[in-house]
């Protein structure tokens, strides 16, 4: 009788304990097997890091479309970030919290509300920028924590970087069963958002809600998505920070000068096939494609991924139609990068144009007037930022608007960063919004005119605590709050309007386009500056 309650009281005891394994919040059952993640124990939001979302890209899948992740038993460790793709240290605004760095990087992050809901969660999927040689889904500033206390599920997604991901070749087109090779970058993303379709309902979100964003390279990264067969059915909303891939900013290439341009990397490397150049270990690989004189690598039009251009794409209306909120900063770059080293003199500025437009100066010098040095610096931050980056953004919001049938929120944003604090010493802002150490002596704190590049990233998301390089303000606090209020409402609703919030209207096709100006007081505005981008859209359209 004993031994009969034992059994009876062990079996109990192993149910209760299986019960409460599968009870755990903490773990959660995808299609290829369980994770566990970690509980904040501020927020109460959970977070899985570092999750497998295809298999490592290496050995004879270096060059290759993502394959499908294996599956595993029992239940994997989801506390850390996985490593980080390989790339070079270019940029000095990015801080990484990645396991390492390598070729085996296809992992996600996903942040979870710390309450369970009844209803699905919409989705926000968020892809690093960095010119598509550099960045991480770790960096601070795109942690999906604050996202998660809005009750958005935030994931961040790695993929492939440089030659890793952007290498095209003729052998490689005759390997695929797609007969395309290069875009390697984007069908990692691709790959990312079909693990999202197929598990984020396990994680408590709605597979049918899922908006895609990112900045520069990220916001590149959004508009090729949309506009590709293969991802558009996935996506329910956009949002683009500074970026699309049209003329001029990172332009697909063709397939030809694609695969051309990978023939002449392999030549120069002395690799008579693909075998060889896999045989490469990567740190010398990625050494080896800095070189001086190495063509340049790009995504291009391969007839799978991108069957057209985006252009082509975009004004045929055979994009995502969805909705989409994008925008630019207010001075993306300086007038530095138009002049180099020249000074700011309405003669100088006047000789610069005339070298970039030598037939159309004075109709140029008519839209980006430059009399005064007030206006030269005014005008040549506005011509070098439009010729970097603003005028591709507004090429990708102008043809959604009139293709897609759907919403398109346009906004730029204004609101300078603070001064540096102190213990950052003699460091100076980078050009396109990085930060150079130990930059030589400087008298006073730099003093920012207008939104660099990338400045938004950490108001958007609701990091700026993350960043510890600025003296963040109660006004910068604000603008985040406003910032982030509209992405989220945007997320949860394609709309970004909501209480407390001035009122964002939609483009309407064939009306005036509208700007939200976001600053410490957001307000809506005409936006003045279209004549610059019809003249630019002429230029563009012709190369």
């Amino acid at each position: 009788m004993k031994s009969l309650i034992t059994l009876i009281l062990l079996g109990q005891l192993t149910w209760a304990a299986a019960f409460s394994q599968s009870a755990d919040p903490l773990v959660v059952k995808t299609v290829n097997g369980s994770l566990k993640g970690t509980k904040s124990p501020v927020t109460g939001v959970k977070s899985f890091k570092g999750i497998p979302y295809a298999k490592p890209p290496v050995g004879d899948l270096r060059w290759k479309a993502p394959q499908p992740v294996e599956n595993w038993t029992g239940i994997k460790a989801a506390d850390r970030f996985g490593p980080r793709a390989m790339q070079k240290p270019i940029f000095g605004d990015m801080n990484f919290r990645s396991d390492g760095m390598g070729e085996d990087c296809l992992y996600l992050n996903v942040w979870v509300p710390a309450r369970p809901s009844k209803e699905k969660l919409p989705v926000l999927v968020y892809f690093y920028g960095g010119g598509m040689v550099a960045g991480d889904g770790s960096e601070p500033r795109y942690d999906g924590e604050s996202m998660a206390q809005r009750g958005i599920i935030a994931l961040t997604v790695n993929y492939r970087l440089g030659v890793f991901g952007l290498l095209a070749h003729p052998e490689l087109n005759q390997e695929s069963p797609n007969h395309s090779s290069g875009n390697y970058s984007l069908l990692d993303q691709h790959a990312a958002l079909v693990w999202v379709k197929e598990n984020i309902a396990a994680f408590g979100g709605d597979p049918d809600k899922v908006t895609i964003a990112g900045e520069s390279a990220g916001s590149i990264s959004v508009s090729a998505q949309m506009a590709s067969p293969l991802s558009k059915g996935l996506i329910s909303g956009a949002i683009g920070e500074s970026g699309a891939a049209i003329n001029p900013t990172m332009t697909p290439v063709s397939k030809e000068t694609a695969e051309r341009n990978g023939v002449l990397f392999a030549e120069k490397l002395n690799a008579k096939t693909i075998a060889e150049l896999r045989a490469i270990p990567a740190a010398e690989l990625l050494d080896k494609a800095y070189q001086k004189d190495m063509p340049p690598l790009a995504m291009n039009i391969d007839g799978y991924f991108l069957p057209k251009s985006l252009t082509e794409i975009n004004n045929a209306g055979e994009q995502a139609h969805v909705p989409l909120l994008a925008g630019w900063n207010s001075a993306e770059i300086p007038y530095n990068a138009l002049l180099w080293g020249d000074e700011p003199t309405p003669e100088n500025y006047a000789k610069k144009v005339k070298q970039l437009y030598p037939e159309k100066a004075a109709e140029v010098l008519k839209l980006y007037p430059g009399n005064t040095r007030e206006e030269v610096i005014a005008s040549a931050t506005a011509l070098a930022s439009d010729r970097f980056i603003v005028y591709s953004t507004w090429k990708w919001a102008d043809m959604h608007t009139k293709t897609s049938g759907q919403p398109v929120y346009r906004y730029v944003y204004s609101h300078p960063r603070p001064p540096m604090t102190p213990k950052m010493g003699n460091a100076q802002a980078g050009l396109a919004g990085g930060v150079i150490k130990n930059a030589g002596p400087s008298p006073k704190p730099q003093v920012f005119q207008g939104a660099p590049h990338a400045a938004e990233i950490e108001y958007a998301m609701g990091n700026l605590a993350s960043n510890e390089v600025y003296a963040w303000t109660k006004e910068d606090y604000k603008v985040s709050a406003t910032m982030q209020s509209y992405f989220a409402n945007f997320i949860k609703t394609g709309n970004p309007n909501g209480k407390g919030l001035p009122y964002w209207e939609a483009d309407k096709p064939g009306a005036a386009s509208k700007l939200m100006d976001i600053d410490v007081q957001p307000v809506q505005r005409v936006q003045k500056d279209t004549d610059r981008y019809l003249f630019l859209d002429k230029e563009y359209l012709k190369q």
